[in-house]
């Protein structure tokens, strides 16, 4: 009887505890739907079409900060791959922002029983505001983008064709974005193997997942794509270098390397090498052009192939000075050659009009890669080249007699302005080593060029800066920028040799690109604008960045003046750096006129 009473108490208990723990499981939903969220965990992120809400509004903001201007004009094609990658990235720095705020402060807000009003709000308000973002901001786009072509003399787009550039921002945003959406749910299976195989736990795991993602996709990068990438352009490359341009024809005059007076054979000076030695102008031309016997320009250069290292290409060149007679002639030149080993055709065949031949150029190659990619792989080729040359030339150019000695200049544009840079430790070295210098485009990483901007007279832009109020160096940008050759007494225009003279556009992205666009506003956007940058132009972070990393690659796309190109300048600026006595304006006019006729007839 005991016992049958000791069940029917268990049973008992056993219901009225069910009947509880039911009671209190219906007050907990309850509780759930009324009460604030921090007692109902935290909310899920708002999407729209399956995108996340603070992502869009940055990706947004970030899509209309592309499309202001930046240094050079941009078709709607171009303007489309800028826009889409800038815009995908603009909503990856949204998800970054938001991470913390949803982890921590939005599950502290009471909001959660209107959660789905304000999604519906919040998507109304995005979609209006993405249309009238994407067309006001695209035809404001086509009119800043009109001003730039006007600037720059070219002619201007069309409005309604700038609209097509919405269809390829959406296809880039959206290929990103699945790719990165791969890349995520691939981090959160390693997270569940690691929590199931290895019995770490589940918010552990998911961060270390990401980690090692990242981790495997940068080594990857690093050992896959961009060396599997240096590799095929090294071999690219490579068979162009062996190549020869269309109408190069071997040298027969002894004062060219690789003719067959010269110990540098032609087969071994590379593709820019054999178009650097074979051109120019010869000395009947330079005759007829000044009306005066001329003698045939000496043009000295030494390939990769031409020696086995940097020392035995210096003692090569060094060589063909002796053998050509070049430490006999009025004005020598050192130039500092880009990544291929090119050398300006403007600069040099200026040069030889204005001494009628009576000239020497020496240079030497040290890469075969263009120079955006000899800048990313091997910077340090350029300078221990361009030093190795400077400084051989130079011990043997001071040991001459003064005034039996040629007028020794250094010269280098783009990557070949920061090659002859390297072989000075600054100003002062620079100005005691030689008789003038004349760098071109310089890249922003330039050491000896950024000591300068950097020390320049306050108040002058860093666009055309004044140092020492001009009497050192000088900074140009067009013709009006320079001295007239006649100008150049001390009275006038006290302008003391050796001179060293910078060229540099307003609208040059070699000039002013560097990672520091990244969070910094540089001072060239915060002053006046040079001559040829749109004032309209902003800095936006990240956002400028990405513009004028683009601009790179089209930095010599617009006509000479502009960008990336000084060709029409170069008269003027030799005039101004190492004139030859009694040259006048009217002279630098002439080279001018024969350097665009001898384009014409080319």
């Amino acid at each position: 009887m005991d016992s049958w009473r000791s069940q029917i108490d268990t049973v008992r208990a056993r219901v009225v505890r069910a009947g509880r723990e039911g009671v209190r499981a219906s007050a907990n939903g309850v509780r759930e739907r009324l009460l604030p969220q921090e007692e109902a965990g935290p909310p899920r992120p708002i999407t729209i079409l399956g995108l996340d809400f603070v992502g869009l509004v940055f990706a947004l903001f970030f899509f209309a900060w592309s499309l202001s201007p930046s240094l050079l004009p941009r078709d709607w094609v171009f303007q489309g791959i800028v826009s889409g990658f800038t815009s995908v990235t603009g909503y990856g720095v949204g998800l970054l922002l938001a991470f913390p705020m949803r982890r921590w402060v939005a599950p502290r807000i009471s909001w959660r029983r209107f959660e789905r009003r304000v999604e519906l709000v919040l998507e109304i308000v995005v979609a209006l505001l993405a249309v009238f973002t994407v067309i006001s901001t695209l035809l404001v786009a086509a009119n800043w983008q009109d001003d730039v072509d006007g600037l720059m003399g070219m002619s201007r787009s069309a409005e309604i064709a700038y609209l097509r550039t919405g269809l390829i921002i959406v296809v880039i945003f959206l290929l990103v974005l699945l790719v990165a959406r791969g890349l995520r749910r691939t981090a959160h299976a390693i997270a569940r193997v690691l929590s199931a195989r290895l019995h770490i736990s589940l918010p552990l795991a998911h961060v270390i997942a990401p980690i090692t993602l990242a981790l495997a996709v940068a080594l990857f990068v690093d050992k896959v794509l961009l060396a599997g990438s240096s590799d095929a352009a090294r071999a690219v490359f490579a068979g162009q270098n062996n190549g020869t341009e269309h109408g190069v024809v071997q040298p027969i005059q002894p004062e060219r390397s690789g003719s067959p007076a010269s110990a540098a054979p032609w087969d071994s000076l590379g593709l820019q090498g054999r178009t650097f030695v074979a051109g120019g102008i010869g000395a009947p031309r330079l005759a007829a052009l000044s009306g005066v016997p001329a003698r045939e320009p000496i043009r000295v250069y030494a390939g990769l192939g031409s020696a086995a290292d940097t020392a035995a290409r210096v003692r090569l060149i060094l060589a063909e000075l002796d053998r050509t007679g070049a430490w006999e002639r009025k004005v020598l030149v050192v130039t500092g050659t880009t990544g291929t080993g090119w050398v300006s055709p403007a600069a040099a065949e200026s040069l030889e009009l204005m001494y009628n031949g009576d000239s020497a150029i020496a240079a030497m190659q040290y890469s075969f890669l263009p120079s955006w990619i000899s800048f990313l792989v091997d910077r340090s080729a350029a300078a221990t080249a361009g030093a190795a040359l400077i400084d051989g030339i130079h011990q043997r150019w001071a040991q001459l007699p003064e005034g039996h000695r040629p007028r020794l200049i250094v010269y280098g544009e783009s990557l070949g302005s920061q090659s002859a840079e390297s072989a000075f430790g600054s100003l002062a070295d620079l100005r005691k080593s030689v008789d003038g210098a004349l760098f071109v485009g310089p890249p922003n990483s330039n050491h000896l060029w950024n000591e300068i901007k950097d020390r320049r007279d306050p108040g002058t832009p860093e666009v055309l800066p004044t140092y020492a109020g001009g009497l050192i160096v000088r900074f140009a940008a067009g013709k009006q920028d320079l001295p007239a050759p006649q100008q150049n007494s001390a009275l006038r225009d006290p302008w003391p040799e050796p001179r060293v003279l910078y060229l540099q556009h307003a609208s040059d992205p070699v000039v002013w690109w560097n990672t520091d666009l990244l969070f910094t506003r540089p001072d060239w956007l915060t002053e006046a604008p040079g001559r040829d940058r749109t004032s309209a132009m902003s800095w936006y972070p990240i956002v400028t960045f990405w513009q004028v990393s683009a601009d790179l690659v089209r930095a010599q796309s617009p006509p000479s003046g502009h960008g990336h190109n000084y060709g029409d300048l170069m008269p003027y600026a030799w005039a101004a750096v190492t004139a030859p006595p009694g040259w006048t304006e009217a002279d630098s006019d002439r080279v001018a006129a024969n350097l665009v006729a001898l384009r014409v007839d080319s």
